[in-house]
């Protein structure tokens, strides 16, 4: 019987294999394998055949990018298709001060390169320290004050670290001593030897493009334990470095996304004059203009593995969209999620332009000034005839209302059980799961994290729920979009037996409007097609009575899950949280409510509301089910959002046959500011609106 099992990976099967080899062979038949000594020989080949399976099998997994766990590997089979991994980046912040001079003949005021300040408290039990990797000089003003305003700080330790060229020494290294740099904030500088005053600075260069024989650059490439090791050009592409060279390397080791949020910092830096000496007193307390952001951590394994193919094949040149998404961290080491979409895709399509939505790491939008950058950046990559276009990115929020069943014999109170659920649905709402371009909501693991949340959870019944913020224009007059990138549930449309008011499919947040005192709310009344209709202004007598104040100021299309409003003038809104807010809401189509284009979805927690109801059929109490309590699977019948706010002077309701305008008729002409589209571009014109 030949050994042909080569496969097994598991000790006692490879041993069982052993034995039963041997006893195939005739000297060993009926021979006692378990109380002999050669037991012993067959565990010491079955170990050395288990220890060479197992790194076989390790070996064989670590030779692919795809399979390799180790991040050396990973690092190392990312080179060898030109992918760079991202560093640590330390979180960066402005500051001010100020030091008096003018009892001084000094001009002008250095603050040297290292430690500027550190934390005045203890965040997080931990002490923090910012630093800035080159000197800042700045010119005395006409009442003798060197004024340090708004300067970059850097979260981390400055650290100088030496080279000495030695020609003896073959294939010699430049390795940093540190894990955790921020590789942007390395300064590499080459003294011709260690007695000379002559310095040249070299700058890092991340190709070969424009670089010659005699340019000053290094190159840079990740090694183990998150270490980085600097190279030097050949003669042939940069200028080589040789005895008796120096090298000398400073840089900031940093605490990544540790090291954001950080506000309160002192002064703790080294100030000389002109003259180079010095500065002690007079120096005023630091000014946080703006606290610590951007600090995060070095990029993980799996997204090595995520982008790295992705920057292979896109090959340094962006024409689809998933090469737009796979420059754009490249370009922007802080994006934490990319969409990129073509034009054509918009409603009216914009052909021959690629819209980039990207969510910062630490962030709400993206500010101007990186937008614009990353634009530019973007142009050397994209193809002629293709215009890369950076949006606002748009969060789309998940409610959700959920009815939890427990066994209360298994519980100590339905508290323990809603705290429970919340910590986990909390969980749940951070995970990577959301909180990105292209997530999905899903409703059965959703439901599935409220039932195993606690052993005595029977069932639950969830109710679902989206919302978009409506940023509105105060005081003029506008149109407006709302996409919603999913289709909406029309629950009341009035052609059936359905024994509900028409519409009302949607609910917004109240607000005013110019020439009514009342506080309204936008409602929908859908057409006979069931796929479009109209959307309606409206006031309450009471929680359950309205009067509809005017008909036709927009359009809805529900299956689009889009809402189109006329030129409307708000001066007012109930919701502000830093801007003025329109809060609308509808019930998706499908309980799996998916993030499409730029909209980045959330699971509003803030909104979701968590009620524990008692199971008597399980705890015994009710084994009938007579008494057992029954929750509805559909949305409240509520018809705005929020408390609501009835009008000061009621009026008649308006039946659904009626529809009566009752608001009196204003003319104004305003500039128009119309946002259209997904993409949020604006237009402005000048019109007059009656209403």
């Amino acid at each position: 019987m030949p050994l042909v099992n080569f496969s097994n990976l598991d000790f006692n099967q490879i041993k069982t294999s052993l034995k039963d080899y041997l006893r195939a062979n005739s000297n060993f038949t009926d021979y006692d394998f378990e109380g002999s000594n050669l037991s012993s020989i067959i565990d010491l080949l079955a170990y050395n055949t288990y220890i060479n399976s197992y790194n076989a099998n390790m070996v064989t997994n670590e030779v692919f990018i795809d399979s390799a766990t180790l991040r050396e590997n990973v690092i190392s089979l990312a080179k060898n298709i030109g992918y760079t991994p991202r560093p640590r980046r330390s979180a960066k912040a402005l500051v001010s001060f100020a030091i008096d001079v003018s009892d001084t003949t000094t001009v002008a005021v250095t603050l040297k390169k290292g430690i500027v300040a550190t934390t005045s408290a203890t965040f997080g039990g931990s002490n923090f320290t910012f630093s800035i990797p080159e000197d800042i000089t700045v010119g005395v003003d006409e009442n003798g004050l060197a004024i340090f305003d708004s300067i970059t700080i850097y979260e981390g330790v400055y650290i100088q670290q030496e080279f000495s060229v030695n020609s003896r020494t073959p294939n010699q290294k430049y390795i940093l001593t540190n894990s955790g740099i921020d590789t942007n904030l390395i300064r590499v500088n080459v003294k011709d030897s260690n007695n000379s005053t002559i310095v040249r600075k070299y700058s890092q260069s991340k190709g070969l493009f424009d670089v010659k024989s005699d340019s000053p650059v290094y190159y840079l490439q990740e090694v183990e334990n998150e270490r980085y090791e600097i190279l030097f050009g050949d003669g042939i592409f940069g200028l080589p470095v040789q005895e008796p060279n120096v090298v000398q390397v400073g840089y900031i080791v940093s605490n990544g996304e540790n090291g954001n949020n950080l506000s309160r910092l002192s002064y703790a830096g080294q100030l000389v004059n002109n003259n180079g000496a010095s500065l002690t007193s007079n120096i005023t307390s630091m000014v946080v203009d703006q606290q610590s952001y951007g600090g995060a951590q070095i990029e993980s394994v799996d997204s090595i593995k995520k982008y790295a193919p992705q920057i292979y094949a896109s090959q340094n040149r962006a024409v689809t969209t998933v090469d737009y998404e796979a420059m754009i961290p490249k370009i922007y080491p802080e994006a934490e999620s990319v969409s990129a979409f073509g034009g054509e895709d918009l409603t009216p399509p914009k052909y021959g332009r690629v819209l980039v939505a990207v969510k910062p790491i630490n962030g709400v939008y993206l500010s101007s000034t990186i937008k614009t950058d990353i634009q530019r950046q973007l142009k050397k990559y994209s193809v002629a005839g293709i215009v890369p276009e950076i949006v606002d990115l748009k969060y789309l929020f998940v409610e959700t209302n959920s009815y939890v069943y427990y066994n209360e014999n298994k519980a100590p109170s339905s508290t323990t059980v809603i705290g429970v659920c919340r910590n986990n649905i909390n969980a749940y709402a951070e995970s990577s799961e959301l909180n990105q371009f292209g997530a999905r909501f899903k409703y059965s693991k959703y439901q599935n994290v409220l039932d195993n949340s606690h052993t005595s959870v029977t069932s639950n019944i969830t109710t679902v729920n989206m919302r978009r913020d409506l940023q509105v224009v105060l005081n003029a007059f506008a149109e407006y979009e709302i996409c919603f990138g999913n289709r909406f549930y029309i629950k009341n449309h009035g052609h059936g037996t359905h024994g509900g008011e028409i519409g009302f499919n949607i609910k917004s947040s109240g607000f005013k409007v110019s020439g009514i005192s009342d506080t309204l709310y936008l409602g929908d009344s859908p057409n006979q097609d069931l796929k479009t209709g109209t959307v309606f202004m409206f006031k309450l007598n009471s929680d359950t009575e309205y009067v509809i104040v005017k008909q036709n100021v927009g359009t809805i299309d529900y299956v689009k899950g889009e809402i189109m409003l006329s030129p409307i003038n708000i001066i007012s809104t109930v919701v502000n949280r830093g801007e003025s807010l329109i809060e609308i809401s509808a019930t998706p189509y499908s309980n799996d409510v998916i993030g499409k284009q730029d909209l980045y979805l959330q699971l509003d927690t803030s909104n979701v509301l968590i009620n524990a109801v008692t199971d008597e059929i399980a705890s015994g109490d009710d084994v009938s089910g007579s008494n057992y309590i029954v929750s509805s699977s559909y949305s409240n019948g509520k018809l705005v959002r929020g408390k609501e706010i009835l009008a000061t002077s009621p009026t008649v309701r308006t039946t659904t046959a009626e529809l009566t305008q009752q608001q009196t008729v204003t003319q104004s002409t305003q500039s128009v500011t119309v946002t259209t589209g997904m993409d949020g571009s604006t237009t402005s014109t000048t019109n007059t609106y009656s209403y």
